[in-house]
């Protein structure tokens, strides 16, 4: 005890609070996982007409995602060639641009950490599949955190997006996912968690990385019934 005591008092203070801040969050997703209870699992027969469903959808979401990304880059070359020179344009050309970004509507880089979100060992004796719901308690964690973007297996996570199960795989931004899911996030080193899930008999890998590349939300954003309220409008 008193070399680990030693030791643990050569660390810079950095470091230490930084492996108690990385526990501590270690812990409480775990605790979280742990208490959802009973996992859903579809039968072979049930699978079958969701699986169809989710190709259907990811083959229409693949034909207008490629459609959204060749409009919103001729909307970037255009807006290119007259980026305004009067002031108050330029102020609301950067106010565009940071909504976007806190949209996720386009693409970023920086540091944070990737996770490697894993089934767990056939003979652990627990139903250690990972569910939507488990990637769902990963993101809140990141978001609450201080995550400014986060992506599943390239899909860059916005507003809009739902994280649901689809038979032994999970549907985001409606394109069909299959495991192990990588999650990455950008944001502070500090306040992410570190460590393994095992409570619940799940694999999460981690690493530290110098810089993430996020790529753009390439859903649809346009709200069929919300309206932005007139400026001095009482609610």
């Amino acid at each position: 005890m008193s070399v680990f005591v030693a030791r643990l008092r050569a660390l810079p203070s950095v470091q230490v609070t930084l492996a108690m801040a990385l526990l501590v969050l270690g812990f409480l997703i775990a605790a979280q996982i742990a208490a959802q209870g009973p996992r859903i699992r579809y039968s072979s027969e049930e699978r079958s007409p969701l699986i169809d469903t989710a190709l259907s959808l990811q083959a229409q979401r693949d034909s207008l995602k490629t459609e959204i990304l060749g409009l919103r880059q001729q909307i970037g070359q255009l807006e290119a060639q007259d980026p305004g020179a009067a002031e108050s344009l330029r102020r609301l050309y950067a106010d565009l641009e940071q909504a976007r970004l806190a949209a996720g509507l386009i693409a970023v880089a920086g540091p944070g950490l990737a996770f490697r979100f894993e089934d767990g060992s056939p003979g652990s004796g627990v139903d250690a599949l990972v569910s939507a719901q488990d990637v769902r308690v990963l993101v809140e964690e990141l978001w609450l955190a201080g995550a400014e973007g986060i992506a599943v297996n390239r899909e860059r996570l916005a507003a809009t997006t739902a994280v649901i199960d689809i038979g032994g795989s999970i549907l985001v931004n409606s394109a069909y996912l299959a495991p192990p899911y990588l999650i990455e996030a950008v944001g502070p080193f500090v306040e992410f968690v570190q460590g393994r899930v095992e409570r619940s008999g799940l694999s999460l890998s981690v690493a530290q990385l110098a810089s993430v590349d996020l790529p753009a939300f390439a859903g649809t954003v346009n709200p069929r019934f919300a309206r932005p309220e007139p400026p001095g409008a009482t609610p």
